[in-house]
């Protein structure tokens, strides 16, 4: 019988986020963490997760002017079989140049 408690490599992964913000429970940490130290396939994940964040971190933050958003999103949703994202409407005050100082 398998321990109901053990995590499986498909937990870990859906885990991963929530470790990485630091939101996971102290008992479902230490169990994700148990699972990474004898998976080398989670911990490989794990690591490129990181080394992603490090490197978005890098990029500019110039902002998607509102058209492009926009057409973004609606490819999104169209591309989604007609189950459409919901999404907080946007409004120009939001856009991060508005936001700049």
């Amino acid at each position: 019988m398998e321990d109901p408690h053990k995590i499986t490599c498909q937990e870990a992964v859906e885990l991963v986020t929530d470790y990485l913000e630091n939101q996971l429970l102290p008992e479902i940490r230490m169990e994700f963490e148990q699972h990474i130290a004898s998976c080398p396939g989670c911990t490989n994940y794990l690591h490129q997760m990181e080394q992603s964040i490090r490197l978005l971190r890098t990029l500019a933050d110039d902002g998607i002017p509102a058209e492009t958003q926009h057409k973004l999103l609606a490819a999104f949703r169209n591309s989604n079989n007609g189950n459409a994202v919901k999404t907080a409407p946007h409004h120009a005050a939001d856009s991060p140049e508005d936001r700049r100082e």
